[in-house]
């Protein structure tokens, strides 16, 4: 089965956003491309809402669950109460929607929510008013803390999460050979349904319901128009309508529905959202920093109403208004909302996960510290040293590989999570390095100016032709050349300011100085950087001079011949002598008398 969260390889940027954004690094790096790792992922879904390039896909399970529902079974679908915040039609257009896409009927996850509530509460009553669980609601917190804080698994709720609970209670009313497939804003939830089959048998995004309707040619607002005019067309809820609970998915939510809800200062529970604030909580708790209180956590940060499956570029503050209106629509509703079950709360708090789990089942989340391995400080200098970072100074901690310092980039390295190349500086001080090696070895005079005509590099070459030194200038000396103006090395500075505005290389003959120069200007950076090249050629053009000095003093004696038979010949030793002159003054180099100047060299 394809991973819930998976890298399309072809479409890697390498540009590591997801590793910089994701909690836990639980992004491997090969050969270029960024592939999420099973065994440490918790689900959250934030590399996914990061990746530029949509390379990090959610698993697509819609064809899976058309399928299940053709299947002869009755299937049931758990519609989470984020819906309420996320479909502005309405839920009564939604559960319409979900009838006519094939369902036997559409109950609340809240549901689960309210039974999760009276197991707390029960367990409260025997301990003092107190419960210091984790709440399991959410399902990437329970991945966080199995994987990479497995000393707080003890201190999670007694009770499985609301979808699994509701999932078993739609069991216990409907039959065990009923179908239940959830609907909400999170992709942890096909995890559930990986890990725990049948509570529930598959789990859809919101965005995947839309695809959905889409494919299926459900329009929302129509049918909210339909109900509009005819209210008997909404199907009702199963068993029934869930009352304070629908509030779960806001930060707070959980514990607002609490009795302990009505203690304005919440004495004995805390609500807690966002993943820098979870990892912080559970960090400090793994300290040794525990208290008594219950813990509201929840990973998406405002809640599950910004879960990764729900749409993008909708307000937080609106959506959890809507979320705040439905629930108070529903307590203040005359029709009946969900009143528990004692009798199943009593068989939750006696089985707990037990109830969910098939026997002999095997644990599928191994903790990360089972299979990384510890690196010695003599490992970790060696491979600082590797990633270019010879002592304390060079470790610039600049984030750009996606980790936050040197020292955890050079650990990813050694736990294979991470390439050298990842590196932002060692690369580039490699292509300087390559850069430098060039301009220092190459026999031609290199100079590079920006836009002000300024020097930002240039060679030894380059100054020798132009800054009458006979001697070499190495290492940092060189470097004090950038920043000064072109013009104080070459008078036709202003011929550089031509090339700007043509991106294409051009090839000059230049006389300078009594020297041929071969010139080749080319363009760095399109309206920033233009660099050029100067070929000292002036050696051989000499040895053409003396060719062509011989050859003059040959078509001299053969002009003194042709003169004698002049008459014979008539208008036609005048041209022959004006077509050989013009040869000779094509080759012949200028006099010390004649300007300086460019020659272009056609291709």
């Amino acid at each position: 089965m394809i991973h819930p969260i998976y890298t399309e390889l072809t479409e890697c940027r390498d540009c590591y956003k997801c590793v910089r954004g994701c909690p836990v690094k639980a992004i491997q790096v090969k050969d270029g491309s960024a592939v999420v790792v099973k065994d440490r992922c918790i689900y959250c879904g934030h590399c996914v809402d990061i990746c530029p390039s949509h390379a990090k896909k959610i698993r697509n399970d819609l064809a899976r669950v058309r399928q299940f529902l053709i299947s002869g079974r009755k299937i049931y679908c758990s519609l989470a109460p984020s819906a309420a915040s996320e479909f502005p039609e309405g839920v009564d257009a939604l559960v319409l929607a979900l009838e006519r896409l094939g369902f036997t009927a559409v109950s609340e996850t809240a549901l689960g929510a309210a039974l999760v509530n009276e197991s707390i509460e029960e367990y409260a009553k025997e301990h003092d008013g107190t419960c210091s669980w984790i709440s399991t609601a959410c399902p990437t917190v329970v991945q966080n803390i199995k994987k990479y804080h497995p000393s707080l698994v003890p201190a999670l709720s007694k009770v499985p999460s609301p979808l699994q609970c509701h999932s078993a209670y739609l069991r216990k009313l409907y039959g065990q050979d009923i179908g239940v497939v959830f609907v909400g804003p999170c992709i942890a939830k096909k995890v559930e349904a990986d890990e725990t089959p049948g509570y529930p048998d598959f789990a859809l995004t919101f965005e995947e319901l839309r695809t959905w309707l889409k494919l299926e040619s459900l329009d929302l607002s129509l049918l909210a128009e339909q109900i509009e005019a005819d209210p008997s067309l909404v199907p009702p809820f199963v068993p029934c309508k869930a009352g304070k609970s629908t509030l779960y998915p806001i930060e707070g939510g959980m514990i607002a529905s609490l009795s302990w809800g009505s203690d304005p200062f919440q004495t004995k529970a805390v609500a807690i959202s966002g993943s820098t604030q979870v990892v912080g909580t559970l960090e400090g708790m793994e300290k040794g920093q525990r208290n008594s209180d219950f813990l509201e956590l929840l990973f998406c940060e405002g809640g599950c109403i910004n879960g990764p499956g729900c749409e993008k570029g909708r307000s937080s503050a609106a959506k959890k208004g809507c979320s705040s209106r439905y629930t108070r629509s529903r307590i203040t509703d005359d029709a009946p909302v969900f009143a528990g079950d004692r009798a199943f709360v009593s068989t939750l708090l006696e089985q707990g996960y037990a109830l969910i789990e098939k026997p002999g089942s095997v644990a599928m989340n191994p903790p990360v510290s089972s299979f990384v391995s510890v690196h010695s400080e003599a490992q970790i200098e060696r491979a600082l040293k590797s990633l270019g970072k010879r002592d304390k100074a060079e470790e610039l901690n600049c984030g750009g590989c996606g980790y936050n310092s040197c020292r955890e980039m050079a650990i990813a390295y050694l736990d294979g999570m991470a390439e050298p190349e990842m590196c932002v500086t060692k690369m580039r001080k490699e292509a300087q390095s390559k850069i430098d090696v060039l301009l220092r070895t190459i026999p031609i005079g290199v100079v590079i100016v920006d836009d002000q005509l300024r020097i930002v590099d240039c060679n030894n070459s380059f100054l020798k032709l132009f800054g009458d030194i006979d001697f070499s200038i190495e290492g940092d000396l060189l470097t004090l050349v950038g920043g000064l103006p072109l013009e104080r090395f070459v008078p036709f500075h202003e011929k550089f300011k031509d090339q700007f505005a043509n991106p294409r290389a051009q090839q000059y003959r230049l006389h300078y100085q009594d020297k041929f120069l071969k010139v080749t200007f080319f363009s760095v950076e399109k309206q920033h950087l233009v660099g050029a090249l100067f070929e000292d050629i002036t050696t051989p053009t000499v040895r053409r001079e003396t060719v062509i000095k011989k050859a003059e003093d040959v078509i001299q004696k053969s002009l003194e011949t042709v003169q004698q038979i002049a008459s014979l010949l008539g208008e036609n030793a005048a041209e022959t002598e004006i077509m050989l002159n013009s040869l000779i003054d094509a080759f012949k180099v200028p006099g010390n008398g004649q300007s300086d100047g460019f020659t272009k060299e056609e291709p």
